[in-house]
């Protein structure tokens, strides 16, 4: 399937974050989390600090990215559309990263901002495509861009409302434990591929928030 033309491939070196401000509740996503033991190339290996199991990504640099198919709103005929991974990455180098869900704070309030912000720059260095994903269905998805105030030619908002590529990377964490109702969501984190082989990968301990920004991006690149 073709990859959204006017979402990815016309994306402009002069987009920057909109300053429409967005209230949340005060609480924070970066909490500890039950990582899903799906996949085959899983790792168990104890914190250093605790004895707590934790479950290593099943995707790792060097790694062909899985194909997976994902769901978005096309901005320019408004129409509900899909994509895969292999349409996003191949050829290029394309920036993807992931956020345990829309409208939370972290999320809403630094990590896509970031990007939609240091969009420009990323592309400067040869960055194609950036595409902000989540474990939420792409209604979800398009309210949170337009609550944000977002350009149509910044970030491609993308749902994996089924954990499709979530889980072929590995990278679920089970927060039905929590009281947010999330249940089970996607690791943080962001990874350069070039033509769908990782380059870099940044990925967080659960919703933390440290190494998976934009600016830490660039200075990967």
């Amino acid at each position: 399937m073709a990859a959204p033309t006017a979402a990815l491939s016309t994306l402009s070196a002069t987009a920057t974050a909109s300053t429409k401000r967005f209230v949340t509740s005060p609480f924070s996503l970066s909490f500890s989390s039950r990582r899903l033991t799906t996949g085959i190339r899983t790792t168990p290996r104890r914190s250093a600090s605790s004895s707590t199991t934790i479950v290593a990504a099943t995707i790792a640099v060097g790694d062909k990215l899985p194909n997976a198919t994902l769901s978005y709103f096309d901005p320019s005929d408004g129409e509900l559309k899909t994509t895969t991974v292999a349409d996003l990455t191949a050829g290029k180098k394309s920036i993807l990263f992931a956020v345990p869900g829309a409208f939370t704070p972290t999320c809403s309030q630094k990590h896509l901002p970031g990007f939609v912000s240091k969009a420009a720059e990323l592309r400067a260095k040869g960055v194609e495509t950036i595409a902000c994903v989540s474990v939420n269905d792409a209604f979800v998805m398009r309210a949170w861009k337009e609550s944000l105030g977002l350009p149509d030619d910044g970030v491609i908002l993308l749902s994996d409302g089924n954990l499709e590529l979530t889980r072929a990377l590995g990278v679920e964490m089970d927060l039905s434990d929590k009281p947010m109702g999330l249940g089970v969501r996607s690791r943080r984190y962001a990874l350069l591929a070039d033509d769908g082989v990782v380059k870099v990968l940044n990925l967080e301990e659960g919703g933390a928030f440290t190494t998976s920004s934009a600016e830490e991006m660039l200075k990967a690149l």
